[in-house]
């Protein structure tokens, strides 16, 4: 118990009275006894003595390491993120190419109405096709199509206004006509039988609303 006190009494005069002499400890003493100053050895020159730390303090120290450490390893040794989090962040780290940006779009030119015999798609210079794909500047309405029927001569204006694209509310006004093809926006109506380019109608706000090949 007293070579504690000293210890303690010996670490605070370290710390707070460097002018003043350390005060010896038992052990020292008891050295100093069993040697007199005559017979003391003599350390070589630039080795000196150094204060050596309590036990208190050495406690203290390898505490404050112990939990240094363990909350290092608290950081490290982390809770891992769930499943589905990494498959987000793996999925996120590339992007899938669209499908719609390989898809080619392309007009007819010119473009073409026709009757029930004359075949329908993509038209071009060398090939000559009824474009299905028409579609009114006018109302924004895609052109509806119907083989082997003409509208019947009362159709108007607002006819066509309620009952675009519902067939069975159009076929009041459709008559059976062979070689005939029956077309219709909100807007405008025709009953084709020949081949003619859309654009000798200038009454006819239709266009082509392309063709994806």
């Amino acid at each position: 118990m007293a070579d504690d006190i000293d210890d303690l009494l010996d670490e605070v005069e370290t710390k707070f009275c460097t002018k003043t002499p350390v005060k010896k400890d038992s052990s020292s003493r008891r050295q100093e006894e069993k040697n007199p100053v005559g017979s003391k050895s003599k350390k070589p020159a630039g080795q000196e003595s150094k204060p050596a730390l309590s036990k208190k303090s050495a406690k203290k120290l390898s505490g404050e390491d112990d939990d240094l450490n363990s909350m290092i390893d608290d950081i490290i040794d982390g809770p891992e993120p769930p499943k589905s989090l990494q498959r987000q962040n793996s999925q996120s780290s590339y992007t899938t190419p669209s499908r719609t940006a390989s898809i080619s779009q392309r007009r007819c030119n010119p473009v073409y109405l026709g009757g029930s015999a004359d075949p329908m798609g993509l038209s071009s210079a060398v090939s000559q096709r009824m474009c299905d794909q028409l579609r009114c500047t006018s109302c924004d309405f895609k052109i509806v199509a119907f083989d082997n029927y003409e509208w019947d001569s009362t159709c108007d204006y607002l006819f066509f206004r309620n009952n675009v694209p519902d067939f069975k509310k159009l076929s009041a006004k459709l008559k059976k006509r062979r070689g005939s093809r029956a077309y219709a926006c909100q807007c405008m109506w025709r009953s084709v039988k020949t081949v003619s380019k859309v654009e000798q109608d200038l009454q006819l706000k239709w266009v082509c609303g392309k063709h994806a090949l």
